[in-house]
């Protein structure tokens, strides 16, 4: 298969698979005349990584995922150790942002949003 066939297949741009070839996540057989030829496995592989990017992992965190994909005799609490350490980073975005919420919301209401120059989100934009 060629770069677009995969693409399509795997639901990921071309640029985002030869990036991940740049950075050794996967590894594509090259012809002869240097073009690349994707085989089912890497198809499959694509596909996991681009699931495992859309759950916000990042790409160490993709690249040990991708060796423990890989490895038959890997043991499961590896795998479940990174997802554990990558929810509670998302458990603490999302505390960051419910604070950052709550603090805006409470300025918009606080703002008169009329045609007088005080506004209370430009003086607490100011004051930190």
């Amino acid at each position: 298969m060629n770069i677009s066939d995969v693409a399509a297949r795997a639901g990921l741009p071309p640029k985002t698979i030869r990036y991940y070839e740049d950075i050794g996540l996967i590894k594509p057989q090259r012809s002869a005349n240097g073009y690349r030829s994707f085989c089912e496995a890497d198809v499959h592989k694509l596909a996991f990584l681009g699931r495992a990017r859309a759950l916000g992992f990042s790409i160490e965190d993709c690249r040990s995922l991708m060796r423990l994909y890989e490895d038959r005799g890997r043991e499961s609490a590896e795998v479940k150790q990174i997802a554990e350490e990558h929810l509670s980073h998302i458990d603490a975005k999302i505390a960051e942002l419910s604070q950052m919420r709550a603090t805006l919301a409470s300025l918009v209401e606080a703002c008169a949003g009329d045609h007088r120059p005080d506004c209370p989100i430009l003086a607490d934009l100011a004051s930190k």
